[in-house]
This record gives C-alpha cells, structure tokens and sequence, in this order.
C-alpha cells in the first residue's frame, strides 16, 4: 500500500528547530538550513544568537530592510542586533564556544551515527573541498548539540546510521537530529533513534525502512503537518 507524505522543506525544517529552542538559551547556527531558524523564533521567547564571526545577540534583517554590510552572520546573510548585544574578533568568539557557554549549537550534517557521531565537513570524495569551518569547535564546546539534514541522500541512502562513512567531525556528540521527514533523538548507550515527530502521513515502518540504523517511537510521538 502507498503511502501519501509531505517531506519538510528547508523552512519546513527550520521551523522545527526554532519551535523547541527554549527561551533564555545561547544558540550558535550553522550555515544553511540551521541559520534559516533565526526567522522562526517563536514571538515572546527569548532565544540569543550567537555567531562565530563574533557577534552574540542577534535576528534575522527584515526583508524590507536595507541590509548593512558590516552586520552578517556566518552565512554572510544581513541580521540586526538587539538590544544588549555584543561584537567581538573571533578569538573572544571562539574562546566562547570552547568555554562551553553555548547551550545548543545547531549544525548541518552529511551523515549522523546511532552512537551520536557526526560527520559535516567532507564527504572524502575526490574533489570535494572539505569545509569544517568552527564545527569542530562547537560539537565538543556547546552543552547539546542538534543536526539538520534531509532523511536520505538525493539517492535514497539513509543518512542516519549506524556507523559514518564520512570523515568524522565529532565522537558520540549529537543529541538530536532534524530531518525532513522526522525529528529523532540520539540514544547514545542503546546506540539507536527514538523518533519524537514525523510529518503527517509517513508510517513508522515507512520512516524505518529509510533508515539505515535501529529506531524506537517514543509514547507521545507526535505528528508534523506541513
């Protein structure tokens, strides 16, 4: 029997994110998908933004607004500052996220493994330009650590894994995962997912079958309708 799904658009994706940031907490974004959350954050709940280039407090510029050059994030996209916010060169930033005064760091990932492994910096196929940026840093600095990225390669291959094949970014670090049909939380000591959401018609046979590692579904999993 078919079955009729949605999967999450980028924006779909980064919504989820943004919707589970607690309020009070310093949050580093990623480039790409990650970074798109800063336009969800939900009204009334006070998430600040951290970015490695140096700022600390933080929005995404409105559309409507002309951007000012000298105010980019690390994906090179306009934000505004808000009130109480800081500007620091990268040692100071840096020395932030080691010093481990991030709660999350939200980052986009190649493969995720079962054990918490993360691999986003090379695939170590030839020619590809390896790009690891500060994610070294920010998986072993930052309190918790979430991943972005779609279930399967454009392929079909599952992304979640047991092991990595990829160049490993950090060891046993990932605790929860956001795709585009599901977000899954890392059991670490099982060395298996345990699924919190899936989008709104996808069975968890289905959401199984497309991964490439054990999943459980926990009691109050709930549905994401696109």
């Amino acid at each position: 029997m078919s079955e009729s799904f949605r999967p999450l658009d980028r924006d779909g994706m980064a919504r989820a994110v943004a919707a589970d940031l607690p309020d009070g907490a310093y949050v580093n974004l990623g480039i790409g998908i990650p970074t798109l959350a800063a336009r969800y954050l939900p009204a009334g709940r006070e998430v600040i933004l951290h970015s490695e280039n140096g700022i600390v407090g933080m929005v995404s510029a409105p559309p409507e607004q002309p951007p000012d050059p000298g105010l980019l994030n690390a994906s090179r996209e306009p934000i505004v500052l808000i009130p109480g916010a800081s500007l620091s060169d990268h040692v100071i930033s840096f020395t932030m996220i080691r010093g481990g005064h991030l709660d999350i760091s939200v980052l986009g990932a190649f493969e995720v493994a079962s054990n918490g492994d993360i691999a986003n910096w090379d695939t170590g196929e030839p020619g590809a330009i390896p790009a690891v940026g500060g994610a070294m840093d920010l998986v072993v600095g930052a309190r918790s650590i979430w991943a972005v990225m779609s279930h399967t390669t454009r392929e079909g291959e599952p992304k979640l894994v047991e092991r990595c094949r990829y160049p490993i970014t950090g060891q046993a670090v990932v605790d929860r995962v956001y795709t585009d049909l599901a977000v899954v939380d890392v059991d670490r000591a099982a060395r298996r997912f345990t699924v919190r959401a899936m989008v709104a018609g996808l069975s968890f046979e289905e959401l199984q079958r497309r991964t490439g590692a054990p999943l459980a579904r926990a009691p109050d999993c709930r549905v994401i309708d696109p």
